[in-house]
């Protein structure tokens, strides 16, 4: 009995220590994906499933990114191979104070996706060093 009360007193104690302790999800830059960014309203339609098209990347962090040359980069899941491919790259400026920031199509970079498929994204340092990265579905 007294082997019993012991383990029960130490399974209340770790349970303590758990519920009190932060406990965060993510660490590190976060990407996600949405139709359209706007000043006003901000993020409109966000989803990992869209429609062949234009959408806009989202990263956000909880400290500054500390960059400044960026690329999003498309992968592309090749169903026969097993693998993903490489679909395509932007290149953009951001200010190293950022820690919210989209990407979207502009007079340079026309981030669309023409084909159907499954896509792994990537935000990149200046030296190709994945920052984020998230799986989004294109669909007809």
């Amino acid at each position: 009995m007294k082997k019993i009360n012991i383990l029960v007193l130490f399974t209340m104690f770790i349970s303590v220590i758990v519920i009190s302790s932060n406990v965060f999800a993510q660490t590190e830059p976060v990407m996600y994906f949405c139709e359209r960014y706007d000043d006003y309203d901000g993020e409109i339609g966000v989803s990992d499933r869209f429609t062949k098209g234009h959408i806009t990347v989202m990263v956000k962090a909880d400290n500054a990114l500390k960059l400044q040359e960026v690329a999003i980069q498309y992968d592309m899941y090749n169903f026969r191979t097993g693998k993903f491919e490489y679909y395509k790259k932007f290149y953009f400026t951001i200010e190293r104070d950022m820690s919210y920031v989209f990407f979207a199509r502009n007079d340079e970079n026309d981030m669309e996706f023409k084909d159907p498929g499954f896509y792994r994204v990537f935000m990149l340092d200046e030296d190709d060093r994945t920052i984020t990265s998230a799986l989004i579905e294109i669909i007809d």
